[in-house]
């Protein structure tokens, strides 16, 4: 990656390149039963920009990420996405969707230099905001995303990640959490 792309993309500029980790905990719902699932995940940020937008001009990182259950071969989730890094208005967003029918638009304040991202998302809103396919909705209403990003070196960061969701029949929100420490592997 040449220089002008590494100052392009800001903060997300340590990122880009092929990540896994090994040390994942997901605790989510199964069969209505709060689990704790140990898994694996592979990261790739490919660099992408410039997005022209009108007068606002993005940088970003094209990814795609697989987790699998630790002993497993396949995939219990997948994402699809972009990072984004609005120099202009000093924000990241981080746009994505998942197999389930669920799509994320968050974002948070940040600078060139930031080594923690805070990025948030909420059911409603008109910018940083959740959609769910109908099933979802009526179930499992994801109603706020809320992400924190720690770039360790350009070796190694981690992640802490809480999907709120509305669970209709217990009338409570349940708090699904993933994190994971990943290591740089190209």
């Amino acid at each position: 990656m040449d220089n002008k792309m590494i100052e392009a993309l800001g903060p997300l500029a340590r990122l880009a390149g092929v990540w896994e980790g090994g040390q994942g905990v997901d605790i989510s719902l199964v069969n209505g039963q709060e689990a704790l699932t140990s898994f694996h995940e592979r990261i790739v940020f490919d660099p992408l920009g410039p997005v022209n937008n009108g007068p606002q001009v993005l940088y970003g990182l094209r990814y795609a990420m697989t987790a699998r259950r630790l002993g497993e071969k396949d995939a219990f989730h997948e994402e699809l996405g972009y990072w984004l890094w609005d120099a202009g208005h000093n924000q990241v967003l981080r746009c994505f969707m998942v197999p389930r029918g669920v799509l994320v638009n968050a974002g948070g304040d940040a600078e060139v230099n930031s080594t923690n991202l805070h990025l948030s998302a909420e059911i409603g809103s008109e910018t940083y905001g959740i959609l769910s396919n109908k099933f979802l909705h009526d179930s499992h209403k994801t109603i706020k995303y809320i992400l924190d990003v720690s770039i360790h070196d350009d070796e190694q960061f981690s992640y802490k990640e809480d999907t709120q969701l509305w669970i209709p029949a217990k009338e409570a929100i349940f708090h699904h959490t993933d994190q994971n420490s990943l290591v740089r592997l190209e």
